[in-house]
């Protein structure tokens, strides 16, 4: 199992006023006006701040203990934090689902101190989307409408925020601008064909990216906080910032997760593999104990170089042709170059979603 790791939120330099941030946001927004334009250039920046105010109180933070037993325990650990974002009027929250896989107690942070159960209510493995509920009413606590990333451009200045998961400590926002769209495919198995990458990377909440939400400046929301990254811009050019998945990506399946726990897309082979994409070689970087990847043999060091046959150069052409099969558990052959040996390795897939601990809830 080698899911994102989630950074620890023990310490946190302690948040200042929001709406300050909010205010000072305005200069990245919006060019100095010219007198004639003033007025309404101030009612536009009022409609932003009411806008991004609004948007930044449906955020919550959200503390995560796994079950005894979870796999997910030695990449993600026991006790996890992070933020989640209230989508509807019933209190259902979005988040990144790596950090409620396998979880035994979910307990959401309100931004007015208070400290709420939650049960799981799904777990998308095809986006990485996670859904959950509070058990008692959130008061007072408006859903937040959703963007498209359709709508948003390179160099847009965007809003992250994150809630608290200490009642002693307020939720923060950072402000970020987008600097690619593109394709993202995750070491752990993972790709989804469009992501949202930012530039400065999150840094309120001591920088824990794991579910912060990102809105545009009608304080819509676009994405969910997955990973830190040192290529935002993409291109081979070191540049620090995040990775969110776009909520484009939940709409088509947000019913379908909340009437069974998850979507069809999900339902996939999993192999136990974490890779890396360089230079077209998809190269074995770790194989999971107890794995399909495990018991066939393969070892770190191993170069992927075919899936039944059919040549593959980078880790999006290996999954999508990994998960072009029937069922999750068929066979698949993979022909991989172990040391100086090109070999043929049958591989029995297991169902990822089978495999996993249902979240207390689902």
């Amino acid at each position: 199992m080698t899911e994102p790791h989630v950074l620890p939120t023990h310490t946190r330099r302690p948040a200042g006023r929001w709406l300050l941030a909010l205010a000072a946001s305005l200069a990245l927004c919006t060019a100095v006006p010219a007198q004639s334009q003033s007025l309404n250039a101030s009612a536009d920046q009022t409609a932003t701040i009411d806008a991004l105010s609004r948007a930044s109180a449906a955020v919550v933070g959200v503390r995560v203990t796994a079950a005894d037993d979870a796999r997910s325990i030695a990449t993600l650990g026991k006790e996890r934090a992070g933020s989640g974002v209230v989508i509807a009027k019933d209190g259902l929250i979005l988040t990144i689902g790596y950090l409620m896989l396998e979880a035994q107690e979910i307990r959401i942070v309100t931004q007015d101190n208070k400290t709420l159960p939650a049960v799981a209510v799904g777990y998308d493995l095809a986006t990485g989307f996670g859904l959950i509920r509070p058990l008692l009413p959130l008061q007072g606590v408006a859903p937040v409408e959703m963007g498209s990333q359709a709508s948003v451009k390179d160099g847009e200045p965007l809003m992250a925020a994150v809630g608290s998961t200490d009642t002693n400590i307020e939720a923060d926002v950072s402000m970020t601008r987008l600097v690619s769209k593109r394709a993202f495919s995750g070491s752990w198995e993972y790709h989804i064909d469009t992501a949202l990458f930012t530039s400065p990377p999150v840094t309120a909440g001591n920088g824990n990216h794991s579910g912060a939400a990102l809105f545009n400046q009608k304080g819509e929301l676009l994405g969910i906080g997955s990973l830190l990254v040192m290529d935002a811009m993409g291109m081979n050019r070191r540049l620090p910032g995040n990775m969110f998945v776009p909520v484009d990506l939940l709409k088509p399946i947000l019913a379908e997760m909340q009437q069974t726990g998850t979507s069809r897309l999900s339902i996939r082979p999993w192999l136990g593999l974490t890779s890396s994409d360089f230079s077209g070689r998809v190269q074995v970087l770790r194989v999971s104990d107890d794995s399909p990847a495990q018991k066939a043999g393969l070892k770190a060091g191993d170069v992927v170089l075919a899936v039944d046959g059919s040549k593959v150069v980078s880790l999006e052409a290996f999954y999508k042709k990994l998960w072009d099969r029937a069922t999750p558990q068929e066979p698949v052959k993979l022909t991989v170059l172990q040391g100086a040996d090109v070999n043929t390795v049958q591989v029995q897939p297991q169902d990822r979603m089978a495999n996993l601990r249902k979240a207390s809830g689902i």
